[in-house]
């Protein structure tokens, strides 16, 4: 095992969002190409919607970015007027606009296919690891890494866990805070569930009774017999086993796998029931996350890496896989 440190400065850690459809060219949103250096999404957001003087309902962006890094992302912004907004006097601390285009439709949350990652780790020597780097970098290739949610889902101490069980007994906050709590709880439940297939040795491969994940895409179907056309698929990364997000509906799983999932969330029913009296939907999130186009070369004292991951996976979790 070795340490290195990642962020030492935001340009250890470059985020660039990927979307998959085309801009209309025409429509009342603005989508404005961002690049943000340690700023966070939601704050970028508003100060765009106090520019365009529009609610900030009327602002959409596909996620989070991290605000310790230099991400670039898209928003949209209704257009108040037919004449529209004067970009170009938009100011605002560590925030460029690099290109502005139209479409007709707002941009939803989870629009995006994904993001790519450049990030540097630092540690004196690390070139000496080459060999070790390598072959650890070629396990996550060919393997892909366990799909938990990343700590920062959770906020500093763990405080969106305690805000969540402070919502289910009866604490009223805003919708954007309950949004936030419920995501906690659900995440949290989740690596638990995930935890216990990894201890099992099971985290990337199929059980009857699963419900798998179509690899790059939100289709999923119940996995009622094991066949060897199931199996190699899952093999060759085609397919992903997937754990329940908790909810009204769940668990999505059935027989012995729904069993080791509640046997694994077991203790935390304060959780399991608030997420089903606020009627969240139960659904699923694969167990495997794939790093694509995983390379990596040396610098002077750093590693710099580069992959894409599907939207919702966390390169820390790529990171600590790899150390």
């Amino acid at each position: 095992m070795f340490d290195a440190t990642i962020r030492r400065e935001p340009s250890d850690f470059l985020v660039t969002e990927i979307i998959d459809f085309e801009l209309s060219g025409d429509g009342e949103h603005d989508f404005l190409w961002i690049e943000k250096k340690a700023a966070n999404t939601a704050w970028v957001s508003l100060a765009l919607a106090r520019h365009a003087s529009v609610a900030a309902v009327d602002v959409g962006y596909a996620g989070l970015k991290d605000r310790h890094a230099i991400t670039k992302q898209w928003f949209s912004v209704r257009r108040p007027t037919g004449a529209g907004t004067d970009w170009g006097m938009f100011e605002a601390e560590g925030v460029r606009l690099l290109a502005l285009e139209r479409h007709n439709r707002k941009l939803r949350r989870g629009a995006h296919r994904g993001n790519s990652f450049r990030i540097g780790l630092r540690s004196a020597g690390i070139d000496s690891k080459h060999h070790e780097i390598t072959r650890r970098v070629g396990v996550i290739r060919d393997q892909g890494v366990p799909n938990y949610f990343g700590e920062q889902r959770f906020g500093r101490d763990g405080g969106n866990l305690d805000l969540a069980r402070a919502v289910f007994a009866g604490r009223r906050v805003k919708r954007d805070k309950r949004s936030i709590a419920f995501s906690a709880a659900r995440s949290f439940l989740f690596n638990l569930i995930l935890d216990a297939r990894v201890r099992s040795q099971t985290w990337n491969k199929l059980r009857a009774g699963d419900v798998a994940n179509l690899d790059g895409s939100g289709s999923i179907f119940s996995v009622d017999e094991l066949t060897h056309e199931l199996l190699d698929r899952c093999s060759t990364r085609d397919i992903h086993p997937t754990g329940t997000l908790w909810g009204d509906g769940a668990p999505r799983t059935a027989g012995d796998v729904a069993a080791a999932e509640l046997d694994a969330i077991a203790g935390h029913e304060s959780l399991l029931e608030g997420l089903k009296n606020a009627r969240v939907d139960a659904s699923s999130r694969a167990l495997r996350l794939v790093a694509d186009g995983m390379s990596f070369e040396f610098g002077d004292n750093v590693l710099w890496l580069d992959f894409i991951l599907p939207k919702g996976g966390f390169a820390t979790i790529v990171l600590r896989e790899l150390f």
